[in-house]
């Protein structure tokens, strides 16, 4: 990581020391085409991350194989699509930020509940939750993208989207890595506990917690074990994912706190080739604030 942080501090220092740079850093000038870049790391922190720990979630947690826990992301995407569509509408009228901004306190609202419901063990009581957790980032991530591609010179197209996939592809890596460590963590003492609770030897019951690694069942689990074990087990799970999906709703009420606070109003309009930002209010009347 260190190494990383440097390499990429000296490649900010070359490409703004040259005429004719990789990438325009300059671009981060716009304080709107920064916030989107902000918005889709983070959202991505979850957006991608999600998939795998639902799924893994359903398969340990629900008992579910792996073909039923597909049905625990379909109300997730059910949200998503139809909120995706709602985003759009108002990024064409009002510009990205109301989406944006809505979108980021749903899928916090979502992902709060959705925690809270999850040792349950019931689907059932956690499709809406699932849907409007989908629903928020839906808003978001069309309008975002949009909006920092609309923000960019027309010839500088192709390096603002490498930009924002960057972006998103860093956030969903760092989701996965720092997430995946805090359910292992989380793992090892939840698991470990209901295990020894049933009068598993310690060192056999950190092998079985570690053996949680996203197959969808632990190492030695299965047929002749007790109901009441595999409970505990499936219970212990679920209050590991239940810390992920908690982080998850912090990470997205930092994102909705970042466009509240960083986005900029209004919708951008192309005239005579250049952008103009159109304000709320004067959109009725025509004007334009460049």
């Amino acid at each position: 990581m260190i190494v990383g942080l440097l390499l990429m501090a000296v490649f900010v220092r070359f490409e703004l020391s040259i005429k004719q740079p990789l990438l325009r850093l300059a671009i981060f000038v716009d304080r709107g085409f920064a916030t989107d870049t902000a918005v889709l790391g983070l959202m991505s922190i979850v957006f991608v991350p999600f998939f795998f720990f639902g799924s893994v979630y359903a398969q340990v947690a629900l008992g579910k194989n792996s073909s039923q826990a597909g049905e625990y992301i379909l109300w997730f995407f059910i949200g998503f699509v139809i909120a995706a569509q709602i985003g759009g509408r108002i990024l064409d009228k009002r510009g990205a930020r109301p989406s944006v901004v809505i979108g980021g306190a749903l899928a916090a609202v979502g992902f709060f509940l959705l925690a809270g419901k999850i040792t349950d063990l019931s689907l059932a009581a956690q499709r809406l939750d699932i849907a409007l957790a989908g629903a928020g980032l839906g808003l978001m991530l069309g309008p975002a993208s949009t909006d920092a591609v609309n923000r960019a010179p027309s010839t500088s197209y192709s390096e603002v989207t490498g930009i924002t996939q960057t972006a998103r592809n860093f956030g969903a890596s760092l989701g996965l890595a720092v997430l995946g460590a805090i359910l292992i963590s989380r793992n090892d003492t939840n698991v470990t506990n209901a295990l020894t609770k049933h009068g598993v030897p310690s060192s056999a019951a950190h092998r079985v917690a570690a053996s949680f690694g996203g197959s969808g069942a632990p190492s030695g689990s299965g047929s002749g074990r007790s109901p009441a074990l595999i409970h505990d087990v499936q219970l212990a799970f679920a209050h590991s994912t239940q810390t992920v999906f908690y982080i998850m709703a912090g990470v997205m009420m930092a994102t909705f706190i970042v466009a509240v606070r960083w986005l900029p109003r209004g919708r951008l309009e192309s005239v005579d080739g250049e952008e103009e930002l159109v304000a709320p209010a004067a959109a009725e009347r025509g004007t334009a604030i460049r």
